[in-house]
């Protein structure tokens, strides 16, 4: 055998023995994994003047110069976190101190984000939330910004007297705003509301105030 034929051999054999994935195109960037902190709390004083619950429609969202994204990316579900990571803990407690206000409940998450105009989220059950009568999904949304939006519903058994509302009342939460890394973000409603803290999974610094 010649020496050329001997050489065209050892490159044939050697490029059969590379890995696949080196002759494939390189591997999508990993997406960006979000953890996402809610205390969920009801009023127990009237924060606002009567109005009728029942017919009041959900609010519509703002895009916030947002177009919707055509890949519709919809977001994954990575894992539940444990309360030891919580960062909200402190408003929790505050607000149970102020006799205003009862925590219902305190769930943190990551996960991936949904394309904008999606959507697309967990429902409160998912997440941990298991509350008598709150129903409702939790979703984040990347654009060119990144946006947290619920679309809540409670029906407490009695809710805060004064506010025109009776037991079997529908109370609707339906936001969706642009969130900042570590801010605090209200979700405001007369008869409950959420408190909200967004942060990147890869790195962890105390939320600001």
């Amino acid at each position: 055998m010649s020496f050329r034929a001997l050489a065209a051999g050892l490159v044939a054999a050697l490029l059969m023995a590379l890995p696949a994935a080196s002759q494939n195109a390189p591997a999508a960037a990993q997406e960006p994994v979000y953890n996402i902190e809610i205390v969920i709390f009801r009023a127990m004083q009237p924060l606002g003047g009567p109005e009728n619950w029942n017919a009041a429609g959900p609010r519509s969202y703002g895009t916030g110069g947002e177009t919707d994204d055509t890949s519709r990316r919809l977001g994954r579900f990575v894992s539940a976190l444990s309360p030891a990571s919580f960062q909200l803990t402190d408003v929790e407690n505050k607000l149970r101190a102020s006799g205003l206000y009862v925590p219902v409940a305190h769930v943190a998450w990551s996960q991936t984000a949904s394309a904008w105009g999606t959507r697309a989220g967990f429902t409160v059950e998912k997440l941990g939330v298991n509350v008598p009568g709150l129903t409702g999904t939790v979703f984040l949304e990347r654009g060119q910004y990144l946006h947290l939006g619920m679309a809540l519903s409670y029906s407490p058994a009695d809710p805060p007297p004064g506010i025109g509302a009776g037991p079997g009342t529908t109370f609707n939460l339906h936001e969706s705003r642009r969130i900042r890394f570590y801010e605090r973000n209200y979700y405001d409603h007369p008869a409950f509301g959420v408190i909200a803290l967004v942060t990147p999974a890869q790195a962890r610094r105390p939320a600001g105030r």
